[in-house]
């Protein structure tokens, strides 16, 4: 951990992109209306990274692999809700893109970070 800089600004941004994704996913839905059971599935793609993240023992190459395995998990869960249909007619195609294209974003951006401060 060369780079203690760029490994809490990593922790930071996992943490905070965490908490908005349930926030959002709790409160107003990302698939369907306010209130969708459907939103649950959010928990399992946070849980896929905390437990990828326990047997990397938290230590940068491990978060590495756990973020990026946050990441498939999320869109995955893009590409079935979008063929499966959930949340329709509340939730269309170029929506649950763009808002879980936005969460794949910051838990690949939180990877780079915790690659970054191995170096």
């Amino acid at each position: 951990m060369k780079n203690i800089s760029n490994y809490k600004k990593a922790i930071y941004l996992t943490i905070v992109t965490a908490l908005i994704l349930i926030w959002i996913s709790m409160g107003v839905g990302v698939i369907g209306r306010d209130g969708e059971p459907l939103n649950f599935v959010y928990f399992g793609v946070i849980a896929i990274g905390v437990i990828v993240a326990t047997f990397g023992r938290f230590q940068p190459h491990g978060m590495v692999k756990a973020l990026y395995a946050t990441a498939i998990a999320q869109s995955a869960v893009t590409v079935v809700a979008i063929i499966l249909e959930w949340g329709y007619p509340y939730s269309k195609a170029l929506e649950l893109l763009g808002i879980n294209g936005f969460f794949i974003a910051l838990w690949v951006g939180s990877a780079i970070l915790f690659r970054a401060s191995q170096e």
